[in-house]
């Protein structure tokens, strides 16, 4: 997608584009200066509708933009930027927020990569804190809004040592007795995705496809390496590697935290992101099933599984399956 928005100009007579920062399947992100709050930057999130929808489809994809902009804008919490403006402006739409500044998450594994050693188990638990905290802030809004696209690149640290957790370009706003509804379209990053999530707009999704984006951003800045992709582990379990064969200095309780809480199917994940919190750190017994012991992790058992799930996987696989053929064509 080319950029739309060049250095100097200036949206709604106030945003002044200093640079693109980054760049999606649905538009970019930009730099900009608030002119009139002199000093303050913000991040300018641009997003542009499929220009082949028919008139009535892109009424209703602008009007769910606005109507679920309107909500971000109500969130008040230390590690969420905060959602300040959002606008049209021709074919596009805009969501204005605070401008994060220092490293994100995956900067900071990939130095710790380069220099052949890991991030502190400690460290990443204290932002493993202030992460569930903002979770569970967004988890317990009415109706609850889940981010779906929990990464180590959308979590930024700043000079202070303040977890931000960034880039609301999948949030969904679960309405009652209805499919879930999304703000821009996407599916989210696969190595954090959750089987579930696979299925598109359609598919209903809950709080706990976070808690696997989130338990799997866990695995990837301990090990530095990513996990490997939801439909990947259905076809071949032995495809995850354990997290303590990678990092051994790891304490057995955070492997088996982030273990359970990336399991494959929403019912053998923690019930809510706090549940998931005090696995981490010791406050919770973690469940002792079969599939979480290290002898046993590559080898479940599909007959101990009642018939619901076992239909449930079945219809998982079948579909990671279809999506793996489609690709391959």
């Amino acid at each position: 997608m080319p950029q739309s928005l060049k250095k100097g100009e200036v949206l709604r007579g106030r945003y002044e584009i200093r640079e693109q920062i980054g760049q999606g399947g649905t538009g970019s992100i930009y730099l900009a200066e608030d002119t009139r709050l002199q000093g303050r930057l913000c991040a300018v999130k641009e997003v542009e509708h499929n220009r082949a929808l028919p008139t009535q489809f892109f009424e209703q994809a602008r009007e769910q933009f606005f109507r679920e902009a309107s909500v971000l804008a109500r969130l008040d919490h230390p590690n969420l930027p905060k959602v300040s403006d959002f606008f049209s402006d021709g074919p596009r739409d805009y969501l204005v927020m605070d401008y994060v500044p220092g490293k994100d998450l995956r900067e900071r594994m990939l130095e710790a990569r380069h220099d052949k050693t890991f991030i502190p188990e400690n460290e990443v638990l204290r932002w493993a804190l202030q992460m569930a905290d903002a979770l569970n802030y967004l988890h317990q809004q009415e109706p609850p809004i889940i981010h779906r696209d929990i990464k180590p690149s959308n979590l930024k640290i700043t000079p202070s040592g303040v977890i931000k957790l960034v880039d609301f370009g999948l949030v969904k706003i679960l309405a009652p007795n209805e499919v879930t509804i999304t703000i821009i379209q996407g599916q989210g990053t696969a190595l954090y995705t959750p089987l579930e999530q696979y299925g598109g707009d359609d598919a209903h999704t809950d709080i706990r496809a976070d808690i696997f984006s989130f338990a799997a951003t866990l695995y990837h800045l301990l090990t530095n390496e990513p996990p490997a992709e939801a439909r990947k582990r259905f076809l071949d379990t032995r495809s995850l590697s354990l997290p303590r064969d990678i990092n051994p200095h790891l304490s057995p309780r955070v492997e088996k935290a982030i273990l359970w809480a990336m399991s494959l199917h929403p019912d053998d994940r923690p019930k809510d992101v706090m549940e998931f919190r005090d696995a981490l750190i010791g406050n919770r017994e973690i469940p002792n099933r079969a599939d979480l012991q290290r002898s046993n992790f590559n080898t479940p058992d599909f007959s101990i599984l009642p018939q619901e799930k076992v239909a449930v996987y079945t219809a998982l696989g079948l579909f990671a399956i279809g999506l793996l053929a489609t690709v391959a064509r």
